[in-house]
């Protein structure tokens, strides 16, 4: 057993670079390489895939990208790998990649976690009235696709048999870090804290250089190594804490600001961080650069695991077709709407003409114009625009009318029409998320490792279940923000960073200020109902706030925030990577004493 671990990230998604699983593999010294590809969208595309071929519904890029090229170098390194790439066809995964490796002659031994996929028990759940857990709909008939959210103990136990490959199907992203920890340090259910620990270290690495430099709000300070930006390594001991580094010669930056803000990503309540294993609580988390691209981690706390796996379910609801025309000249706003609605009107002429209802769903935006920002934009009067249409139909042939009529726009309204190349806009199936809670004691999870499947037992790996009870911290809503003193207004980033990312229809925006001193200033002016009311052209739910004391910030956590979310939403930021961008222009009133050199001015 080793007293440290050392776990890369080589991907964050399907379709990221796989140059950062060959510089990992090449050059990182790492015992584990995880690899994520799985999202809550790509469920229901592999189960599409599969549903046409049953050999389908894994991820092909895990094989063509990292085994055929490394598959000998992994070998000889002795590094495990860890991926979900099994996607809904973690036998069929398996299979390609053994027989990949009996190409090339290479001797592995690979396991696959099964029984994550339970679309088999899908007439129960129908007939049993379950409902979807954020918004209480019954579940539809046309299931595609279901999967359990499993955690790391099925992974560990892999590991434990020997298994240099592990495939996961639908696990929680952060089990590909907290399997390995679990068997290297002999982590057991009850140790909480340390799950807990775990769980936030395979959370910072998911998404691969998000935390090295990417996405970060200070994008100036690292813009010029982003073409060899290193991919993230963590070293973990014993006790939990974990150093987050990368390969020195790469770009990219590791900071207690970029740690900080991947730690907030895709999250919710801080307390109450809701894992298969483990329910997280990361309130009172510390970050600390301890040297260059250094930064430790510690202070997770674990509560005891909830007797329930969350399943994400997908269904095909109708179509949608998104078009996009570049649009020059004066009044190019304009421009772009009066060419909507010529399409749209002469698209319902048609669709009435040949028997077709309405569209379900339209939506334009003019992109360049500032039309995310809603009324607070700051000029629309722009010679150059994205125009935008999307729309949703029940009926494919309706959409096939509607695609056919967008490039006669550039003969029949407007000089200035340009990006009239590449064929006509693509029709796509909606896919939709239906999240329900389901007993763990209705998940079959086996283990297939050199063609012998053996159950495994569900307590085995989780011996405490309890519901999880967390106590929040009263911390009111005080704050001095200069009563009575000289104050100017300055926009909210040049007093903090953020960070927001999506679940289906939820958007997240995590903000921490840039100095403690802040924090108050924030709690006062910065309230959920203010956050709603600034971004209520974008969200349609409630907006909760949640403190984040140890990362001196707030969590606010949108509803009905993205239009659908995913391949269900026709905005052209499904997923509201923008979300933070927009809030940081808020204006916060600041007492003259607290302002630095060089803050912006709000305006």
């Amino acid at each position: 057993m080793l007293d440290m671990v050392r776990i890369g990230c080589g991907s964050g998604f399907w379709g990221d670079t796989p140059e950062g699983a060959r510089q990992l593999i090449r050059d990182g010294g790492i015992d584990y390489l995880i690899l994520d590809y799985l999202a809550e969208v790509t469920m229901s595309i592999l189960a599409r895939a599969k549903k046409k071929n049953a050999a389908l519904g894994y991820v092909p890029d895990f094989v063509d990208q990292i085994i055929r090229p490394y598959a000998k170098e992994l070998a000889e390194r002795r590094m495990k790998v860890i991926v979900n790439a099994g996607g809904v066809n973690a036998r069929g995964c398996v299979d390609a990649v053994l027989a990949e490796l009996a190409r090339q002659g290479v001797d592995l031994k690979v396991a696959a976690i099964l029984g994550d996929d339970v679309i088999d028990k899908k007439n129960r759940f129908i007939a049993g009235d379950v409902t979807e857990m954020f918004t209480g709909i019954k579940m539809p008939e046309n299931i595609l696709s279901a999967n359990a959210y499993i955690g790391a103990f099925p992974i560990a136990r892999a590991l434990k048999d020997g298994a240099d490959i592990v495939v996961t199907g639908r696990c929680v992203d952060s089990a590909l870090g907290l399997g390995p920890l679990i068997h290297e340090f002999e982590w057991r259910e009850t140790d909480l804290d340390l799950l807990s620990a775990g769980s936030l270290l395979g959370h910072v690495l998911e998404c691969g250089p998000q935390v090295t430099g990417g996405f970060e709000t200070d994008w100036e300070k690292t813009k010029d190594s982003w073409a060899s930006i290193g991919f993230p390594i963590a070293e973990c001991r014993r006790n939990g804490t974990f150093v987050v580094t990368k390969l020195p010669d790469t770009g990219g930056a590791v900071t207690v600001q970029g740690v900080s803000e991947q730690i907030t990503y895709e999250t919710g309540d801080p307390a109450a961080y809701i894992l298969p294993d483990v329910v997280c609580d990361w309130r009172h988390v510390q970050v600390r650069q301890v040297g260059v691209d250094r930064v430790m981690v510690k202070g997770a706390v674990g509560r005891p695991a909830t007797a329930t796996h969350k399943v994400c379910a997908t269904y095909e609801d109708g179509f949608r077709c998104i078009a996009t025309l570049l649009v020059r000249g004066d009044s190019a706003v304009a421009k772009s709407k009066a060419i909507a609605n010529a399409i749209l009107q002469r698209t319902r002429t048609i669709f009435e003409r040949e028997g077709f209802k309405d569209y379900d769903e339209t939506s334009v935006e003019c992109i360049g114009a500032e039309e995310a920002y809603g009324s607070l934009a700051k000029t629309q009067d722009t010679r150059e625009v994205m125009l935008k249409i999307g729309v949703r139909h029940g009926r494919k042939e309706a959409l096939e009318i509607f695609s056919r009529e967008i490039y006669p726009a550039s003969t029949g309204t407007v000089q200035g029409i340009g990006g009239v190349f590449g064929g006509r806009p693509k029709i796509q199936p909606v896919v939709r998320l239906f999240s329900f809670l389901l007993d763990k004691k209705e998940i079959a999870l086996s283990i297939l490792v050199d063609g012998k499947e053996a159950a495994l037992d569900e307590q085995s790996c989780h011996q405490v279940e309890a519901n999880a009870v967390c106590e929040h911290e009263d911390v009111g809503n005080y704050g001095v923000d200069g009563d009575g003193a000289a104050v100017r207004v300055i926009p909210l980033v040049s007093l903090a960073y953020a960070r927001s990312g999506d679940k289906g229809d939820r958007s997240n925006i995590a903000v921490l200020a840039r100095r403690p001193e802040y924090v108050p200033l924030l709690r006062r002016q910065l309230t959920q109902e203010k956050v709603k009311s600034y971004m209520s052209h974008l969200v349609r739910g409630e907006v909760t706030r949640y403190e984040w004391p140890g990362l001196d910030g707030f969590n606010f956590l949108m509803d009905e925030a993205l239009g659908g979310g995913g391949v269900a939403s026709l905005r052209y930021d499904p997923q509201g990577k923008s979300h933070a961008q927009i809030l940081l222009d808020f204006p916060i009133q600041v007492p003259q004493h607290l302002i630095c050199d060089g803050m912006a001015v709000a305006v």
